[in-house]
């Protein structure tokens, strides 16, 4: 009897059926490089915007400024045909420290479309001036070594009114 089980059982198993083979994947279609366009925003719509003109920075500005939080700014600068003639910034940053820029220290190496002023010392701190709209911003990048402390880390651009010099 032990026999007729082991032969009914190799009976069924040759009854049995094998699992389909696995069908090959499909290969992927090749990507279609889709065109973007570009849409104007709503609010954009039907104006006409032209491009701030390049032109020669003009600025002079003997200023000092106080901000809500108590940040003191003190400027004296002449621009004349994106030629820098005066450059002394101090900007003192209440529980921070000072920073301090001035021409001596710095070379001008652009005029247009922005002025451009780095450093001497080769630290690589530069200067930037440039017009925008009815002001003129003074914007420092990688100069910690010209602040006290961490100054640098809290320090913003220098804003300034073109026709008055009012520095803000």
């Amino acid at each position: 009897m032990h026999k007729a089980a082991w032969l009914l059982l190799l009976l069924l198993a040759a009854c049995a059926q094998q699992p389909p083979a696995p069908e090959p994947e499909p290969a992927p279609e090749p990507a279609v490089e889709r065109k973007m366009e570009s849409q104007p925003l709503k609010y954009l719509k039907g104006r006409t915007l032209k491009p701030q003109p390049t032109r020669p920075l003009d600025v002079r500005s003997r200023c000092t400024h106080r901000d809500a939080v108590g940040t003191r700014t003190s400027l004296n600068l002449q621009v004349k045909q994106a030629e820098v003639k005066v450059f002394d910034a101090r900007v003192d940053i209440p529980k921070r420290g000072a920073c301090r820029f001035n021409l001596k220290d710095f070379r001008q190496v652009a005029t247009l479309p922005n002025v451009l002023l780095e450093a001497k010392n080769g630290s690589g701190c530069s200067v930037r001036m440039w017009e925008q709209g009815p002001r003129v911003t003074i914007a420092f990048n990688n100069c910690p070594a010209a602040c006290e402390g961490q100054a640098f880390d809290y320090l913003w651009p220098i804003m300034v009114e073109a026709k008055s010099g009012r520095c803000f």
